[in-house]
């Protein structure tokens, strides 16, 4: 079949963590067609929604991971599957693409995720449909109410809700010195929303990346685990990520979330687990597939073009 990819340029990825490389791999593996667009190459014409796409020969070497072909101009709808893989910030461009795959869509595109899900589910907001399974959290744009949530719990995490790698994240305790300043910079004059959660201790074992691939939860995540006198387990922070058998509540949050985001359409996702809690749902551009293959020998790519070609099926 054809497969497109909406992905940041090709250029910028890098085989020896772009969970969408391993994608295309597997996908080019079981001889499916790959294809490449960026958000800009999504265009309207006559009516239908098309894209600029070029086509890939992609191979296993990661100094040349790929073969660009003669771009093609063509409607979305040719493809058997399109893909939305480009990364954060879920700004108003982003906004914008997600209701022209929607469109596509009605034009007989399949996409995953579904764009209305894209929309629908903000990576730090969707946890709030789960309050079994998450930390104490509130969200809030009135620094007061901020203060008070720090106030009350002792150690908090603030987080921008468009936040993504670990950025515009602050750990502050009621004593801190620098409260004022921090909480004065995540929301301004109450200007910008956010989210403050209990700060909870187990991150010193790591931030696990639980993968849910249509559903049913990955048997291996990555705990991403903060570097000394680091509150954060992003890679993108420094982080070390070590692969591990999910544990059974793990399972249990994954099962959970799983099956509501399967009704929204989202085929593939990477929970956020710290110790027993929720902390965000990434939709996005979910990763870690790469580090998890290297480490535990079990690429999630595999079960998750399996969910791509029955996607594409359906």
């Amino acid at each position: 079949m054809k497969i497109a990819f909406v992905l940041d340029p090709l250029a910028e990825l890098k085989p020896r963590k772009d969970s969408s490389i391993a994608m295309m791999r597997e996908a080019s593996r079981r001889g499916h067609e790959v294809y490449a667009l960026g958000m800009a190459d999504l265009f309207v014409q006559e009516g239908s929604v098309a894209a600029r796409a070029v086509p890939l020969a992609v191979g296993e070497d990661d100094a040349a991971w790929c073969r660009e072909g003669a771009p093609e101009e063509v409607p979305l709808s040719f493809f058997d599957l399109v893909a939305m893989r480009k990364d954060p910030p879920f700004d108003q461009e982003y906004y914008y693409a997600t209701l022209l795959l929607e469109r596509a869509e009605a034009e007989g595109a399949r996409v995953v995720n579904a764009p209305r899900a894209l929309r629908d589910w903000n990576e730090k907001l969707s946890i709030l449909r789960f309050p079994q399974l998450t930390p104490p959290t509130t969200v809030s744009r009135d620094p007061a109410r901020i203060h008070a949530f720090v106030e009350r719990h002792g150690d908090a995490i603030l987080k921008k809700l468009d936040g993504m790698g670990g950025t515009m994240i602050f750990r502050v305790r009621a004593d801190d010195p620098n409260r004022n300043v921090i909480v004065e910079t995540m929301v301004g004059e109450a200007e910008r929303t956010i989210m403050a959660q209990k700060f909870v201790p187990a991150i010193a074992k790591g931030d696990k990346r639980v993968l849910v691939i249509d559903g049913r939860p990955f048997p291996f995540c990555l705990a991403r685990i903060p570097k000394a006198g680091e509150t954060r387990g992003n890679l993108a922070a420094g982080g070390t990520g070590v692969a591990q058998p999910i544990s059974a509540r793990d399972r249990e949050i994954a099962e959970t979330v799983g099956a509501e985001l399967v009704k929204a359409g989202i085929v593939f996702s990477g929970l956020d687990v710290i110790g027993d809690f929720l902390t965000e749902v990434n939709v996005t551009s979910p990763t870690c597939i790469v580090e998890i293959a290297q480490q535990a020998g079990e690429n999630a790519a595999k079960p998750l073009m399996d969910a791509f070609e029955r996607a594409a099926a359906a």
